[in-house]
């Protein structure tokens, strides 16, 4: 309950954090209110983690012990999720993806735009070479839960747009399995309309919010 509650906490601080272009008057959203936003989708994952799976530590010691070496993470989680995220940030770089840092965990926020047609849940062929830099780094750090999750704006019923993510969810979750990331470590799911980085109101908004994002969680004993 408590990630819920932090979730929506965060969902509220981020609504109001918008910002309006001085020249067209249009509703454009800030930097605080995205970054809240990422907040607030980090927190849905570890509350659907919560409700999900209350034996966590069966997870973590299954992921634990099919990492190279095996054993807990060497050197502290703070400096291996540091030395993750440096990495990523540079393989990653140019690529429309952004890295995020929330807590012990590292987020990559997937714009729709680059990876998926519209309405659709295949990978766009330009976006698998991003994909395989990603794999590239999760295999390296293979103490990490991979929990992909995908995010549509609110156009189109509930229902459809429900689907339409957790379908974009297992399409990234998939291909990162074909790339040799161990089923174990992955976790797809769909948030559908429910996580909005900006508002719906606006073109730029909805495209924010049409986006597949991988949270990577540090496995712990």
């Amino acid at each position: 309950m408590k990630y819920i509650a932090l979730a929506a906490a965060i969902a509220v601080m981020a609504s109001g954090c918008t910002t309006y272009d001085a020249y067209t008057g249009e509703e454009k959203t800030s930097k605080t209110a995205i970054g809240a936003g990422i907040g607030a989708s980090v927190g849905a994952v570890a509350a659907y983690l919560a409700n999900k799976d209350e034996k966590s530590g069966t997870r973590n010691r299954r992921i634990l012990a099919a990492a190279a070496g095996g054993g807990a993470i060497g050197g502290g989680i703070g400096y291996y999720m540091d030395s993750q995220e440096a990495e990523l940030r540079k393989k990653l770089r140019g690529t429309g993806v952004s890295v995020e840092r929330v807590g012990d965990n590292v987020n990559l926020v997937m714009p729709g735009n680059i990876t998926f047609g519209s309405g659709r849940s295949a990978i766009a062929s330009d976006f698998y070479e991003v994909l395989d830099s990603v794999a590239i780094v999760l295999k390296e750090y293979d103490k990490t839960l991979v929990v992909v999750a995908g995010h549509t704006d609110s156009d189109g019923s509930a229902d459809f747009n429900q689907k339409l993510s957790e379908e974009r969810a297992n399409s990234v979750s998939n291909y990162l399995k074909s790339q040799g990331i161990n089923q174990v470590r992955l976790e797809p799911v769909g948030f559908g309309e429910s996580q909005p980085l900006a508002s719906n109101s606006t073109a730029e908004g909805k495209q924010q919010n049409r986006r597949v994002e991988i949270t990577l969680v540090p496995a712990t004993e």
